[in-house]
């Protein structure tokens, strides 16, 4: 005779749940901490949550309250929806987008993006002017190449970072330390908004982390020519100490493995350019050349999709 199956206890799925949405909650939140280049120290600062809470709840382990949770993501500039959950906020339109694409492979993804813009391409075409943006991680090279190629082009060049400093009055890490990344961030937009409406023939250098912010960062990729500089993590930190540079990876003995996660957490945002300049192992009057032909190539399909 065969034994009774046994019934699944109720509290046992339930705490499997918990256990299985902490774990994903605290991938969301060291995620979104690695986009913006924080480390946790940062984040414990600016939230007012302490470090050790911050690694019990990224580890899975934090049964962390609704309150903190708020903290956490007022710190980072963040709706708390962002972190807890996706797609309720968003208009029917954009859910019925949202839930297409979660049923869709990487593939059809890089293809139904392709659709997309090439569909849009006569409307984000004339948005974009010549305007010509560079991201990528600090040491990518965005400062040397930038003013390169806008003297090559004949454009204006502005470093975004130093514009926000000239135009508050203070240095980035003043900006940090006195109102926080939050504050920053609405700084950094509406210089961005200024230099869009007064140029458009303009190369842009960006800070690394414009790509956490999703509001900046669509109004960099609607209005310019987005460039990805892309190096390996080996040349990223070897250019920020050979430039004296030392905040705030290069003074961590864990400096790679943070600046690997941060790439990897930026990756898909990064990937979001209009063009990649692979700027690893070549010398700066190759890489320009190269950089130049992009930008030109970017410029002239935005010239044949003018009316």
């Amino acid at each position: 005779m065969a034994a009774p199956k046994q019934a699944t206890d109720p509290s046992r799925r339930e705490d499997a749940s918990a256990v299985d949405y902490l774990t994903e909650l605290g991938a969301r939140v060291r995620a979104a901490r690695a986009r913006r280049g924080m480390t946790r120290k940062i984040l414990a600062h600016d939230s007012g949550v302490s470090e050790r809470y911050l690694a019990k709840l990224e580890t899975g382990e934090g049964n962390i309250s609704v309150l903190v949770l708020r903290q956490i993501a007022d710190a980072m500039d963040m709706r708390m929806l962002d972190l807890v959950s996706v797609g309720e906020q968003l208009s029917p339109q954009m859910q019925s987008l949202y839930q297409l694409a979660r049923q869709m492979t990487e593939q059809e993804l890089a293809q139904a993006n392709s659709i997309l813009k090439e569909a849009l391409g006569h409307k984000t075409g004339r948005a974009k002017a010549k305007r010509i943006s560079l991201i990528g991680l600090r040491g990518a090279g965005k400062s040397t190449l930038g003013p390169i190629l806008s003297e090559k082009l004949g454009f204006g060049f502005i470093e975004l970072n130093k514009q926000i400093e000239q135009e508050f009055g203070a240095t980035l890490a003043e900006i940090f330390s006195l109102a926080g990344q939050p504050s920053f961030r609405r700084f950094e937009r509406r210089c961005l908004q200024d230099i869009i409406e007064s140029h458009d023939e303009i190369v842009i250098s960006t800070g690394g982390s414009i790509v956490a912010d999703e509001k900046t960062f669509s109004l960099l990729v609607q209005h310019t020519h987005v460039i990805w500089l892309q190096a390996t993590p080996g040349e990223h930190m070897s250019r920020v100490v050979e430039q004296g540079d030392l905040r705030p990876m290069a003074g961590s003995q864990e400096a790679m493995a943070d600046l690997k996660q941060i790439l990897s957490a930026r990756e898909p945002l990064y990937g979001r350019a209009d063009e990649v300049c692979n700027t690893s192992g070549r010398a700066i009057d190759e890489t320009a050349q190269n950089l130049l032909e992009i930008a030109e190539g970017l410029l002239a399909a935005n010239s044949d999709q003018s009316p």
